[in-house]
């Protein structure tokens, strides 16, 4: 069996990221529908007029001559939960908050970027962190924890709630010049120029090439291999591999150590020490530009021996993520049409129309003398009755009372239903008498959440423990 260069790994690797974002494009437009009707945008699903033509519902609605009108409940939802989360969940994290972690809180204002995070968990059903160190030139080495887009992330095949199962996984970056040299030229000022070369000299002409030979499609994958603004696309991915290692057990000292499998040859000969071959498995890093270039490559620099990633999908049920937004799309859809149709009644009802028959005006009189003494509070209006004939009438339609508003109504309390934020988790006026009764719905809507707020608990403390074995590493390199 031939034994594949190294380039052709690479290649494989840069591929397996391509499939894993292109496999994404379903959670990617659901997030970004999602989005839309979370900001206000809830009338741009696409339908079919009577011609067959492909429209929105909102360009439906005003060809029939109705007014799209948005009553943005979501957004209200969202706001409600993210505003617990900061009055309960934050106020008691900083009375517990570990020496540790404090320098990291406050480095990162993690208050702010766990908000957001929850946000956009709601939105999309994703969080995702990363976390790792930087320094500035002159200061210490500090924790850096950023949020990270999942329109920037791609993971390989997960079914395991805890991510545990996670083999591929990557970011895509966008960088100018400066910042993508200090990430992989590692200090080397001629591997500065190469790079520098790489995104300059006939970069374009290269990327299609390689495209073309990866097969990839150049058309729905545009947003993984271009940056935007001009800046430098560079592609970062995360592998866990398998290596040959030998176990060396060091009698006389009492140590044991792990060696490649080639670099221990001479240590099998010493009879103080015995070795036992065996695979293990690190998380590997490789730096890509999108011609295919490999910019940089090295193993989990961490203690933790992990990448840098902190991810959460919720519910991953057969590796489907759905989020909490979207439960809730329909029911707002439907009281936008409601309160929609009801406008259109009450906008085309006859309000005050007066029925004037021709035979009915008095002589000498215009239409115009008619319409202004109608109009007038004191006016008053000559009519000579005729056996026979019509005298004039006003007209006042009640075309709303076709129970729309009982409609609307049960929509309100279907969304409170579906969504599990009710009146007393918003802080609303108590609809039933007593203390103890209004405890105890605030009680049920926390309960009705707790599934929500409780997985992205999980999510911080996983990213917690990222955090602490960094800063354990630092202060035992420091000792």
């Amino acid at each position: 069996m031939k034994t594949p260069t190294n380039n052709e790994q690479h290649t494989r690797v840069l591929q397996a990221a391509y499939q894993a974002w292109m496999n994404a494009a379903g959670l990617r437009q659901s997030r970004l529908r999602n989005k839309r009707f979370t900001y206000g945008d809830q009338w741009g699903d696409l339908v079919k007029d009577y011609q067959g033509r492909v429209i929105t519902e909102g360009e439906h609605l005003a060809n029939q001559g109705c007014q799209s009108i948005t009553n943005n409940l979501i957004r209200q939802l969202v706001k409600t939960i993210v505003g617990r989360f900061r009055s309960q969940y934050i106020k008691n994290d900083d009375e517990k908050t570990a020496a540790a972690l404090a320098r990291a809180t406050q480095d990162n204002e993690l208050d702010e970027l766990d908000s957001r995070a929850l946000e956009e968990f709601l939105i999309s059903g994703c969080c995702i962190q990363r976390v790792e160190t930087y320094h500035e030139p002159g200061s210490e080495e500090r924790v850096r924890v950023d949020n990270v887009n999942v329109n920037r992330l791609f993971t390989g095949p997960m079914n395991d709630t805890r991510a545990w199962d996670c083999e591929l996984i990557g970011q895509l970056h966008d960088l100018n010049i400066a910042q993508l040299l200090r990430r992989v030229a590692d200090g080397n000022q001629r591997k500065a120029a190469w790079v520098r070369r790489l995104y300059t000299d006939g970069a374009e002409s290269r990327l299609a090439d390689f495209t073309t030979r990866l097969g990839a499609d150049s058309q729905l994958g545009t947003d993984f291999w271009h940056a935007r603004d001009g800046k430098c696309r560079a592609i970062e991915v995360w592998t866990l591999e398998s290596r040959e290692v030998m176990v060396c057990h060091n009698r006389r000292e009492g140590t044991l150590t792990v060696e490649p499998a080639g670099t221990v040859s001479r240590q099998k000969s010493r009879p103080d020490i015995t070795t036992r071959w065996d695979i293990a498995t690190v998380w590997h890093c490789r730096w890509f530009s999108p011609m295919g270039d490999l910019l940089c490559e090295y193993d989990s620099p961490w203690v933790h021996g992990s990448h840098p990633f902190v991810i959460k999908f919720y519910p991953l049920t057969d590796g489907e993520v759905h989020a909490v937004v979207e439960d809730i799309i329909d029911t707002q859809k439907h009281v936008n049409r409601l309160i929609s149709l009801l406008d259109q009644v009450m906008r085309s009802s006859a309000k005050g129309v007066l029925l004037f028959p021709e035979t009915a005006l008095p002589e000498g009189w215009t239409w115009e003398d008619a319409r202004r003494c109608w109009s007038n509070a004191n006016g008053l209006l000559p009519y000579n009755p005729r056996y026979g004939e019509a005298k004039p009438e006003q007209v006042n339609a009640n075309g709303t009372n076709i129970g729309a508003f009982q409609m609307i109504e049960l929509q309100m309390r279907l969304f409170e239903e579906i969504s599990g934020v009710s009146g007393a988790l918003q802080g609303k006026e108590p609809t039933v008498l007593g203390a103890h009764a209004y405890e105890l719905q605030s009680e049920n809507a926390n309960i009705a959440l707790s599934d929500v707020m409780d997985t992205f608990q999980a999510f911080r403390r996983q990213r917690d423990r990222k955090i602490l074995r960094i800063r354990n590493e630092k202060s035992e390199m420091r000792n």
